[in-house]
């Protein structure tokens, strides 16, 4: 029955609790407080703060680049935020210099046996030694033990678009390479206005296997950045529409807050019908189709004659000065520490 001394019409702005709040919640119990059994992740943490869930990723010593933990990581995370009540919008960042660099390659070649879930991962796509005999120069290739791990990687990354609630990029030193495969699949982005963004690896073994780029930017705009390997400041990517908004770097946290926190203020079945009402045009757009055939076509650019030429060089004289050679032309060459694939 109906306690219509404390129904909803009794209380001010009662649209503005939570699920987990007011007399007259679905939940039968609060929400356990799930941060302190929170589970140990290699490559981010997870916080839950009044109604916005946290997760930053923790490898700053390596400019936060990619491990095989990585997106089972981030999917695990989505989920738990997404299962949590209290839970309306969910906020991912990166800790030290910069978002994220990459792939980390020499992690790679030392990760074995794990997936990030606790699964046992020798023998399978996802156990590295047979990655590094499917990648040799030397052998021969099969490109869908390729696909079915960077498929797998995907998925993982594209948790963050097809999570119930809202997701939130905050970027600040550099978002390249594979980084921008896990940003780009947010729902917003703000940015630093110095922030490097790109994908350079087009120039030479790599294609972005999330297949954001135009969905996000458009045909020209994404070609522009593709075609050429280059990056662009964070202020330019809020001018073209990639970010929604950048700031300078003192005020990037604040900025990130307001907007969160306005985010947050609405109820979370508005945020997910809203969210899925939006994301309907970006599947009719194709996303899916999209993801799948740049993750075959990023295989396809690791074994190409310039493909092996580029991996053989690295492995004869170190990754950092192939990408010295494979920048350099362009003139945009740095010693970016934390720039991987």
């Amino acid at each position: 029955m109906t306690d219509y001394d404390n129904q909803s019409g009794t209380r001010p702005a009662a649209w503005r609790e939570g699920w987990g709040e007011g007399g007259d919640y679905l939940f039968a119990s609060p929400p356990p407080d799930r941060d302190k059994t929170a589970t140990e992740y290699r490559t981010l943490t997870y916080q839950v703060t009044g109604r916005i869930a946290r997760i930053t990723f923790n490898r700053p010593e390596h400019g936060n680049a990619i491990t095989a933990d990585t997106p089972f990581e981030i999917a695990d995370a989505v989920e738990r935020a997404d299962l949590d009540p209290r839970v309306h919008v969910i906020l991912l960042s990166g800790r030290g210099k910069g978002f994220c660099g990459g792939y980390d390659l020499n992690v790679f070649a030392e990760n074995r046996g794990s997936s990030g879930d606790g699964r046992a991962t020798d023998g399978t796509v996802l156990d590295p030694s047979v990655q590094a005999r499917n990648h040799d120069p030397g052998g021969n290739w099969d490109p869908m033990v390729d696909y079915a791990m960077m498929s797998r990687f995907n998925r993982g990354f594209a948790s963050l678009l097809h999570a119930n609630k809202p997701t939130v990029a905050k970027i600040h030193g550099f978002c390249v390479a594979g980084g921008t495969d896990i940003a780009l699949f947010c729902d917003q982005i703000i940015t630093a206005d110095d922030t490097k963004i790109g994908y350079p690896p087009t120039r030479v073994w790599g294609v972005p296997a999330a297949g954001m780029w135009a969905h996000r930017l458009g045909d020209q705009r994404a070609k522009r950045l593709l075609l050429t390997g280059d990056c662009i400041s964070g202020r330019q990517a809020a001018e073209w529409g990639l970010a929604v908004e950048s700031a300078p770097l003192d005020q990037l946290d604040e900025r990130t807050e307001n907007l969160v926190e306005r985010i947050a203020q609405m109820p979370i079945n508005q945020l997910m019908m809203v969210k899925l009402a939006l994301n309907s045009a970006l599947l009719a757009q194709g996303v899916t189709t999209s993801a799948m055939v740049s993750t075959v076509f990023d295989g396809m650019a690791r074994h190409t004659r310039e493909g092996h030429a580029f991996q053989l060089r690295s492995s004869t004289v170190g990754f950092r000065e192939a990408v010295r050679e494979r920048d350099e032309p362009f003139g945009d060459h740095k010693r970016q520490q934390f720039e991987q694939k």
